[in-house]
């Protein structure tokens, strides 16, 4: 694996040895060092900021990450913290809409990569990155529009980002092969009225009854500086951005208490198997969908529902790959793992995706009967899971801005565990998963009773009829 260096100092791969010691540290089943160095403050306003200096490239990203998700939206207001990520690119008081996007692309920034917004069940975020003179604009926009984006809100542009996201909905679930999978397994596993129950993006009734007041009363709860961090990484002078945070952010007012969150805790199983079966008009083959109840992103066995979600599903030496694929010729494609839920419980998941023409009943009994027999892994299979997110991981972290880059960890950091910190712990966490961990966890937890299957049926087409004239 070659690592790039950047500011993430990577301890055993140093001076001569590099080679030697990397081989030691796998040999081991043990990652290497890893330090991301930065600084904090809080603002007297709430605002959470984090400074990471790197000054390997002359660029600078620039995140905000708001402490709300789909979990925080009230039963008949789903989808709203997905519809303004929408919202929110649609102009401020001094931004014009259409604005953010042209101002960071003229400074050099590119749209998607750079410059975006996502939306999870947990977070939502804000990025762009920047050459590193420019990182004075990313902040005037970024605190333009948590000032004061609500001054330019209008009926027109809601309406116009609503049907944006129901464009989406249907591109995305309603029209795609399987599209509505992670819709349909989460709102089994979770019960009515959990805040997991339902999907990010939202229904579409719930979508065309939000007023211009529901969504101004939205972000006044929820969009304000003390429910948000703000990271700012690269090639920055910390004193210098420290004076441009307090300028641009400093005045913004704190936002009234957040509401407490429903309960999310929930028993370790569901207590019953559930099979939904779903005739599929877009399917081109049949497709099974099995998902589990298992440790939320904050539980201790976290580290160990990733390496099960790998070492089952993940990758062409996974046992789903090799049973399905190459020994049965029952499946074209296998894939599995999990959400990463934050909050009282999980959602681990495995697919398998049939020939065209061939039997759903035979698909869903074979990946069953894998999944059913998944409980005597070996240490080589472990250790390429390990192996596996080691470099998913640090891959991440090459990139300063970005999703899953350095100033994405350290805001997750802070927002889901209260502790920028986090990023550093994130491979010692992994080396510390034992085989035992791995084979308890999926006795525990992949038994029927907590099982969901989703099994996707394609529509039977009728035979077309043909008729033909015998030439004269």
């Amino acid at each position: 694996m070659r690592l790039r260096f950047f500011a993430v100092s990577l301890l055993c791969l140093a001076a001569g040895t590099a080679g030697a010691q990397a081989g030691k540290s796998a040999q081991a089943g043990k990652s290497p060092e890893l330090r991301i160095d930065y600084t904090e403050e809080t603002l007297p306003n709430g605002l959470h900021v984090i400074y990471h200096v790197d000054h390997s490239t002359p660029v600078a990203a620039v995140l905000v990450m708001y402490n709300v998700g789909s979990k925080n939206e009230e039963p008949g207001k789903t989808g709203f913290a997905h519809l303004f990520e929408h919202m929110m690119f649609k102009g401020s008081k001094n931004v014009a809409d259409g604005q953010h996007w042209a101002l960071l692309e003229a400074a050099g920034g590119r749209a998607g990569a750079d410059i975006n917004g996502t939306t999870s069940w947990d977070r939502t975020n804000y990025f762009e990155q920047v050459p590193s003179n420019q990182v004075e604009l990313a902040l005037w926009l970024e605190s333009d529009r948590m000032a004061t984006l609500t001054e330019t809100l209008t009926q027109a542009k809601l309406d116009n980002q609503r049907d944006v996201v129901k464009n989406e909905r249907r591109q995305s679930y309603d029209n795609q092969p399987y599209g509505t999978w992670s819709e349909r397994a989460p709102a089994a596993l979770f019960p009515e009225g959990h805040p997991y129950h339902h999907s990010t993006i939202g229904s579409m009734a719930d979508l065309s009854a939000a007023s211009v007041e529901d969504v101004r009363s939205f972000f006044k709860t929820y969009y304000a500086p003390n429910n948000a961090v703000l990271v700012i990484a690269g090639d920055i002078d910390v004193p210098q951005t420290k004076a441009m945070v307090r300028q641009y952010f400093g005045s913004i007012p704190r936002g009234p208490a957040v509401p407490r969150l429903s309960d999310m805790s929930l028993p370790a199983l569901i207590g019953r198997e559930q099979r939904i079966v779903v005739v599929d008009s877009q399917a081109p083959a049949p497709a099974v969908f099995v998902a589990y109840r298992v440790p939320s992103a904050k539980d201790r066995r976290a580290p160990v529902v990733g390496l099960l979600g790998d070492v089952i599903g993940g990758g062409q030496s996974a046992r789903l790959q090799e049973a399905l694929v190459r020994r049965q010729q029952i499946a074209t494609n296998v894939f599995g793992g999990n959400f990463g839920l934050v909050d009282g419980a999980d959602m681990l998941f495995f697919a398998a995706i049939g020939k065209p023409g061939s039997s759903a009943d035979s698909l869903e009994k074979a990946i069953l009967g894998e999944l059913a027999g998944a409980s005597s892994f070996t240490q080589s299979e472990l250790e390429r899971a390990r192996a596996s997110e080691r470099f998913g991981f640090v891959n991440g972290l090459q990139t300063t801005g970005g999703f899953q880059g350095r100033a994405d960890r350290l805001a997750e950091g802070w927002t889901y565990y209260r502790d920028a910190n986090h990023v550093n712990r994130v491979l010692r966490e992994y080396d510390r998963v034992t085989l035992a961990d791995l084979n308890e966890l999926a006795r525990e937890r992949l038994v029927p009773a907590n099982r969901v299957t989703l099994v996707f049926v394609p529509v039977k087409k009728a035979p077309t009829s043909t008729s033909s004239t015998r030439a004269p």
